[in-house]
């Protein structure tokens, strides 16, 4: 059954919690029962790793190979693939010479995330343009990180916003606590909201800010746990949702498509590679996160324990039906 492969490569369980725990069973579901096979493989932050894994596929053989990139380590393996006639779709990040790119509108995550930063600000009676505002990003190998960045800067410059740092970007919590602290000792202890890239890492920096006993505005996405959990204590400003489902479904539909020989045609291209987008969502302290728990992203059970179950109560959160 090789050419009826869809072969998989996911990146680590690290920088978010979605790739092990959704994206790997939807794509195995949504590829099986399509009758293909589904050969799914997690690089764990190890780029030689993801070299070797994809050379044992490809002496396996695939019918299409699904590529998460990771710091770079899907380039050499989409020319591998395209050298024996086999399609590549880029799976989240983007991949120059892939076939095909499937993942959310990413300058359109940034927008959601700069727009949370402007609004925290102002709802605190603070001028952005005047504000302090800390840049966390993520890593400047990850194509989509750029894309965070671009379009949270293209929201907070048209508000005034300059950085008043911005530490190397990294898709780690600890780093980015350590990138955090480090700036807000240089900047003797002032910050007025600090802009992040995901949960993760913003769960880091609200550590930083917990020690120092500050609340300020803080962004992030993905509607982990435990990002759903300091938007509703206040100590994140909010998180955009991107629901694994519809990257999954749109790249299982394709990945079988390339496996029954068909030529899909994507409704845009990115930088040349036929693209498609899927819509973000804005989820901020109020019921929206209801979405995530009916979406089966997050349960009441997971995210309304401790002091947050008050807080889910209070807006009338309730387990999914």
């Amino acid at each position: 059954m090789a050419q009826g492969t869809a072969c998989v490569i996911l990146p680590d369980a690290a920088s978010s919690p979605r790739w092990e725990n959704g994206d790997r069973p939807a794509l195995q579901k949504a590829i099986t029962d399509a009758g293909f096979e589904a050969n799914i493989q997690n690089a764990q932050g190890d780029t030689g790793k993801y070299a070797t894994i994809a050379d044992q596929m490809l002496t396996g053989g695939c019918g299409v190979m699904i590529l998460v990139d990771y710091n770079g380590a899907a380039t050499a393996v989409t020319a591998k693939a395209e050298a024996q006639g086999i399609p590549v779709i880029a799976y989240d990040r983007p991949i120059a010479k892939a076939d095909y790119y499937v993942s959310f509108d990413n300058e359109k995550v940034g927008e959601l995330e700069g727009q949370m930063i402007v609004d925290g600000l102002k709802a605190e009676g603070k001028d952005p343009a005047t504000a302090t505002v800390v840049y966390m990003g993520g890593d400047p190998a990850d194509g989509n990180a750029a894309m965070f960045h671009d379009g949270a800067v293209k929201v907070m410059s048209a508000a005034g916003i300059k950085p008043a740092a911005e530490p190397p970007g990294v898709w780690d919590g600890q780093k980015s606590a350590t990138n955090f602290e480090q700036a807000l000792t240089k900047l003797g202890g002032k910050v007025d909201a600090v802009w992040v890239a995901n949960d993760t890492n913003a769960a880091g920096v609200i550590t930083v800010l917990d020690k120092n006993h500050l609340t300020v505005p803080v962004s992030g996405q993905d509607a982990s746990v435990a990002g759903l959990q300091n938007v509703l204590l206040g100590k994140q400003t909010g998180t955009v949702y991107k629901p694994y489902q519809l990257e999954a479904s749109e790249t299982a539909k394709l990945a079988v498509e390339l496996l029954k020989g068909e030529t899909p045609t994507a409704p845009q291209t990115l930088d040349g590679v036929p693209f498609f987008p899927e819509t973000p969502i804005s989820i901020g302290n109020n019921d929206s996160i209801q979405q995530v728990f009916d979406d089966g992203n997050a349960s009441y059970n997971e995210v309304c324990t401790g002091d947050v179950k008050a807080k889910c109560d209070a807006i009338g959160l309730k387990p999914a039906s």
